[in-house]
């Protein structure tokens, strides 16, 4: 079935070499690759969906959801560093099913991940204006609520004005170019960790055991809950795959970075959400600031402002590379005709895709403005599971129909730990609520309508496209 061609992964690395000066510039190390990890990973689950999972999913238990997440990735992670080092090309997962399962398959993949980091770049930054709003008022300055929240007329919020900002001066910074962004990410990160490692010091003499009591209070279907919900933050080594084609050296920094960040990031989730749900009841933590919010209701006053300072920073890298992921998927599908080609224009200055970065950045804000937090997190959830569970049965098949293939980097013990990776992500999936499933099919809905109108016309692989080229 033609629908399913699939590009190889040689012509994949000669598109890429052919590209030459015209294409993206090979700028990243691996410090740079594990701090965009660690720029991901680290804000979305600590800063702000902590006390969403603790109160609606987890209670305490939460503590073993981000451990079950993190074990789950880790099997994921070991998957995307093995193709990461057999195919150094922007897309990620998309990139990868391409070569797997077919031009289809690989659609509907990047379509999935189209959903991951838009929702997740508009559930952050509606995380971020509610810390900003946070500290500002700690100086006596409020936002009109008009313009403080998502559309809720209920509540007398329509649109939340600070997210929509921090989004458009985020996207600006992304379309300067990779190593420009990835300095300004990196001291962010340093600061943010250091926040992050204030806060255990000082909340570790405000716990209290009892609060840990009942430890699960919706049973270990709630902790399972939980670690579905949580999982999107630890999407930032997909995040890395993304960046690719602008790493100096792709087969033996990218699985350095992936596997460093995931590491870093696991340790620091946990010990966080131990200290959260012991100095709060988790039924008050369903807040868009439970850090701070933690440190106020021990009246730690002082330290809730430097946190909700250093909150922002960090926050604001989480955003960053969610965004710079999002630009550099469109600019691979766009490469592929999927999508229109305008997407993989590159700007001739700074050697960034122009195009991609201004689209995700644009609709990226228009959802954070209007779109309340809690209705974005199970949808990123249920994307970044599907990306995970393709390209782990990705290995498996590849080690089989192309043993040829150089690999810097194995997965151990194939094929049973990709088979854990897909069995537990498989688990977790379903463990996710209805609606979410109702809305996800909806979106793959709209994906296959734009595929079966556009993109199978139009991609570099269609007989049609290639004879329009040769006219």
């Amino acid at each position: 079935m033609s629908f399913l061609r699939k590009k190889s992964i040689a012509s994949m690395l000669m598109e890429k070499q052919s590209a030459g000066s015209g294409g993206l510039k090979k700028e990243l190390g691996v410090f740079d690759l594990t701090m965009l990890g660690v720029g991901c990973v680290v804000g979305t689950g600590i800063f702000v969906l902590t006390g969403v999972a603790a109160a609606q999913h987890a209670g305490p238990g939460l503590i073993l959801s981000f451990a079950l997440a993190g074990i789950v990735c880790a099997f994921c992670a070991l998957c995307y560093a093995e193709f990461a080092s057999m195919v150094p090309v922007s897309g990620s997962a998309y990139t990868y099913s391409y070569a797997t399962f077919g031009e289809l398959i690989a659609w509907i993949l990047g379509w999935d991940l189209i959903l991951e980091y838009g929702f997740a770049a508009s559930m952050v930054a509606s995380g971020w204006s509610g810390y900003f709003q946070g500290l500002i008022a700690g100086f006596g300055f409020t936002i009109p609520p008009t313009i403080s929240s998502a559309f809720d007329p209920a509540n007398g919020t329509y649109v939340d004005l600070p997210a929509i900002l921090i989004v458009l001066t985020l996207t600006f910074i992304v379309s300067r170019g990779s190593k420009e962004s990835s300095r300004l990410n990196s001291i962010m990160v340093i600061v943010k960790i250091a926040v992050i490692i204030l806060f255990i010091v000082v909340g570790a003499f405000y716990v209290k055991p009892g609060n840990w009591q009942p430890f699960m209070p919706f049973g270990f279907s709630g902790v399972v809950t939980g670690a579905a919900t949580a999982f999107l933050s630890y999407i930032g080594f997909d995040a890395v795959a993304t960046a690719a084609e602008e790493v100096k050296n792709p087969q033996k920094d990218l699985p350095r970075g992936i596997l460093w960040s995931l590491v870093i990031c696991s340790i620091l989730y946990v010990l966080v959400t131990a200290v959260l749900t012991g100095i709060v009841p988790y039924q008050l933590l369903d807040v868009k600031n439970p850090v701070a919010f933690a440190l106020q209701y021990i009246n730690q006053t002082w330290v809730a402002g430097f946190i909700s300072l250093g909150a922002i920073v960090g926050i604001t890298t989480v955003l960053f590379v969610l965004l710079f992921g999002q630009t550099r998927l469109l600019y691979a599908i766009g490469r592929d005709g999927l999508l229109p080609k305008r997407l993989a224009k590159l700007n001739a200055k700074t050697g960034a895709p122009s195009s991609s970065t201004w689209v995700t950045g644009i609709v990226v804000a228009i959802f954070a403005g209007l779109i309340p937090l809690n209705k974005l997190a199970d949808l990123v959830s249920i994307g970044t599971l599907f990306a995970f569970i393709s390209v782990s049965l990705g290995v498996v098949i590849l080690r089989r129909t192309r043993p040829d293939l150089k690999r810097s980097f194995k997965v151990p013990l194939v094929p049973w730990i990709p088979l854990l990776a897909v069995v537990t992500c498989g688990y977790l999936l379903i463990s996710l609520p209805g609606i979410t499933w109702i809305a996800f099919l909806i979106w793959m809905a709209i994906g296959l309508a734009i595929y079966f109108s556009y993109g199978y016309k139009h991609s570099g692989l269609s007989g049609e496209s290639s004879r329009k080229a040769g006219k």
